[in-house]
C-alpha cells in the first residue's frame, strides 16, 4: 500500500499558495485493508474512506470510462493492480495530475510543473471531452489564477468547445452547475469565468440570457464601453475588487438581463429594461436552483437598481415605496446587498471605476429615517391592524420628507 497527496494540494504548494484540503490517493491497496485500518467508507460510487484520525478523505486508485451521458455517466474501477499515473490520466488539467509522497518527491507524469511554470490550463488527455461539468471547472480554474498569469491552452478550449456544441452540457444537474459556478463567482476575478464560458460557446447553452448582451449598445454618455456585455463584466469585476458576497456577484451578473430583449431599433436606449429582464433573471434563477436569497437579490435589484442611481431625484413617496419594497424594517441586510450591487453597477464603467456615489449613504439615511418611527405612540393612540399600519406609512412619509429637506 502506497498514499500519496494529489490534485490541488500539490497544485498549491508549487505556487506558493495555502494549502486548505488534502486529498489522497492509495496505490495498491483493496477495501478490504483499508477496513481492517480503521478506515470508514463513504463513497457509493467508489471506494472513498475517511481516515480514522484525521477525517480525510482517501480513495482507492482507480480508472473510469463513460457509460452514459453527463458528469455521473462513467464507470469506475478500482483495484490494487491500477498504477498511480492511471489514476493520475482521469484528471481534468496537467496541473491536477500530480502527485506527492511523505518525502515530497513529486510524480508528475503528465507535465503539471511545467504547465505551471508557463501558467498553463491544460487538459491531461482526450478523455477530457468526456465530462461537460469540466467546460465550468477549467473556467472556475481561469477565474482563480488569472491574477497569477494562466489562460486556457488553445487545445484545451477547443475540446471545451466541442463540448459546448455536443449538447452534453444540458445534461448537467443544476446543482451541480450551480456548485462550480457559485464557487466561480467567489473567486478573485469573476468576470474571467464568464469570458471562457464565453469564448469557448458554453454560455450561450448555459445562459443565452446573459451571452446575449454582449454586442448590445448602451448610450456612451452613461456608458463610455458602450457594450452592455463588457459592462456586466465590468460590473462583476468590482463586485470581487469589493469583496461583495455571492447574493450581491449573483445580481450584479443578472442586473441588465433586459438590455438583450432591447429591439434594434431602439439601441442604445433600454427603455424599461429593469421590468422586461424579470423573466429573464427569473428563467436562470430557476434553471440553476439558485438559493432563494440570491434569487431575491438579483430580482430586487434587477427591478430597481435605476431607482437606485436616481435616489437623490426621487421623490420621498417613491422612496417609501423603495423601502417598502426591500421590507427594510425586518430585512436591513437585504437593503444594504441592494445598496452595495447598485454602487458596483455605477463603478462597472470604463473609466468611472474611482467616482464616488453618494447615493450609497442617500438611501441607508432614508432606510434610517424610515426604522426610526416609533410603533408604540400610534398604539397608544388606539390604532390597530390596517388603520396601524396606514398611520405608520403616513409617519414614515413625513420622516422621508423631513431627511430629504435636510440632506
Amino acid at each position: 500500500m502506497q498514499i500519496y497527496k494529489v490534485g490541488g494540494a500539490v497544485r498549491d504548494r508549487l505556487l506558493g499558495k495555502p494549502v486548505t484540503d488534502i486529498d489522497w490517493v492509495v496505490v495498491g491497496a483493496t477495501a478490504e485493508e483499508m477496513l481492517a485500518k480503521g478506515f470508514r467508507p463513504v463513497g457509493a460510487d467508489f471506494p472513498v474512506f475517511l481516515h480514522p484520525k484525521t477525517g480525510e478523505e482517501y480513495a482507492l486508485a482507480r480508472t473510469e470510462r463513460k457509460s452514459g451521458r453527463g458528469y455521473g455517466g462513467f464507470t469506475f474501477h478500482a483495484s490494487p493492480e491500477v498504477t498511480l499515473e492511471e489514476d493520475l490520466i482521469r484528471r481534468d488539467l496537467t496541473i491536477n495530475a500530480m502527485a506527492e509522497d511523505d518525502q515530497q518527491n513529486l510524480t508528475d507524469p503528465y507535465h503539471g510543473r511545467r504547465d505551471l511554470d508557463d501558467r498553463v490550463l491544460r487538459h491531461v488527455s482526450p478523455a477530457f471531452a468526456e465530462d461537460p461539468l469540466r467546460v465550468l471547472r477549467v473556467a472556475r480554474f481561469a477565474a482563480r489564477y488569472a491574477g497569477l498569469g494562466f489562460t486556457v491552452a488553445p487545445e484545451t478550449l477547443e475540446l471545451m468547445r466541442e463540448l459546448s456544441e455536443s449538447g452534453e452540457l444540458e445534461a448537467l444537474t443544476a446543482e451541480r452547475s450551480w456548485k462550480e459556478i457559485s464557487r466561480a463567482l467567489m473567486e478573485d476575478q469573476p468576470q474571467v469565468f464568464i469570458q471562457v464560458l464565453r469564448d469557448c460557446g458554453a454560455l450561450k447553452v448555459l445562459m443565452p440570457e446573459v451571452d446575449a448582451l454582449f454586442g448590445v449598445p448602451q448610450p456612451e454618455i452613461h456608458h463610455p464601453e458602450i457594450d452592455s456585455g463588457i459592462h456586466t463584466l465590468s460590473v462583476l469585476e468590482q463586485s470581487a475588487l469589493h469583496k461583495q458576497p455571492l447574493t450581491v456577484r449573483w445580481a450584479c451578473l443578472l442586473h441588465d438581463l433586459g438590455k438583450g430583449l432591447t429591439p434594434e431599433e431602439h439601441w442604445p436606449r433600454h427603455i424599461a429594461h429593469e421590468h422586461t429582464g424579470l423573466k429573464l433573471i427569473k428563467a436562470v434563477n430557476e434553471r440553476f436552483k439558485a438559493p432563494k436569497d440570491c434569487q431575491e437579490l438579483a430580482l430586487l435589484v434587477g427591478q430597481y437598481h435605476t431607482h437606485g442611481h436616481r435616489a437623490l431625484e426621487l421623490k420621498a413617496s417613491t422612496l417609501l415605496e423603495l423601502l417598502q419594497s426591500f421590507d427594510v424594517y425586518r430585512r436591513p441586510q437585504r437593503f444594504e446587498e441592494f445598496i452595495v450591487a447598485c454602487e458596483m453597477d455605477a463603478r462597472g464603467r470604463k473609466g468611472l471605476e474611482q467616482r464616488s456615489y453618494p447615493q450609497a449613504d442617500y438611501l441607508r439615511g432614508a432606510a434610517n429615517a424610515a426604522r426610526g418611527v416609533a410603533v408604540q405612540p400610534l398604539l397608544e393612540k388606539g390604532f390597530k391592524g390596517p388603520e396601524l399600519g396606514e398611520a405608520l406609512k403616513r409617519e414614515r412619509l413625513k420622516a422621508l420628507k423631513a431627511y430629504k429637506e435636510r440632506a
